[in-house]
């Protein structure tokens, strides 16, 4: 029996853009357009787990161990507000991949997103609310760029453009970004980065070094190519561009994460 794609439906159809991927109609507690606040759809206080990575070999111990176990729990209230900023996070980031379209204004995508985002985790001076200015950077502008007032930039159709906003709760910050493409010439580019942050993803872990991770993004992303204009282009690693560390109300929080090889031997920490 097929779910309803109603009111009330998580489904959302993608298929204006590139290997993003339709929201299945799975469990949905939202309206659409959203009109309810997160903590008002989970009123136990418990929110929704999401995605998890399993320690690899080495560190599989803190799974089994009674003190590490009894550890989570007792850090139990910073996991929920972690999974509420993420929630909220998920929310509003299937909200504004509905308005996202060639002819839209890159200024009124980004305040339509950051006053839902408000509304959704009920921001509250420094106890809720959006984490840092929504970044939509497009073509060759690699990261953190936020339009102005007056900024009237077109989203157009060959264009490619990385999201990316933030919400925190209690500090906790989520801070994630997705790209959007609407010509399948740019498929190999959102392939290899998708491939090279899940490799990114798999490699990081506690004791792990910053500069291995660098080596094994690498890898990946320049191991494909992309075809524009009637030649063959290799697909590169940005030297300077780096994931990094979060911490509490600090989204640059002193570790950087680097996506070529060379990179600091410094570890991950729990």
């Amino acid at each position: 029996k097929k779910k309803k794609k109603g009111k009330n439906s998580r489904f959302l159809d993608n298929s204006m853009f590139r290997l993003l991927g339709n929201w299945e109609a799975k469990e949905w507690k939202q309206t659409n357009p959203p009109t309810i606040a997160v903590a008002d759809q989970f009123p136990t206080g418990e929110f929704p787990i999401g995605e998890i990575h399993e320690y690899p070999d080495n560190n599989r111990w803190r799974t089994t161990s009674a003190e590490m176990r009894e550890k989570e729990r007792i850090m139990n209230y910073d996991y929920e507000a972690v999974r509420k900023a993420a929630e909220c996070h998920r929310q509003v980031r299937r909200y504004a991949q509905s308005l996202i379209r060639p002819g839209e204004k890159l200024i009124d995508i980004c305040e339509k997103l950051e006053d839902m985002n408000r509304r959704l985790v009920q921001e509250n001076k420094l106890e809720a609310g959006i984490a840092f200015p929504t970044g939509c950077s497009r073509n060759w502008i690699a990261a953190h760029y936020s339009p102005n007032n007056g900024d009237n930039t077109v989203i157009e159709q060959d264009d490619v453009i990385k999201f990316d906003f933030g919400t925190q709760v209690g500090g906790r910050i989520i801070d994630s970004a997705w790209t959007v493409a609407f010509e399948e010439k740019y498929d190999p580019l959102l392939q290899a980065v998708k491939d090279a942050t899940n490799t990114g993803i798999d490699t990081a872990g506690i004791d792990v070094r910053l500069c291995d991770i660098g080596t094994a993004v690498q890898e990946v992303m320049e191991s494909y190519e992309i075809e524009l204009g009637g030649k063959t282009l290799p697909i590169k690693s940005i030297r300077n561009l780096n994931g990094h560390s979060i911490d509490l109300y600090r989204i640059h929080a002193g570790k950087s994460v680097p996506i070529v090889k060379g990179g600091p031997q410094t570890k991950m920490e729990e």
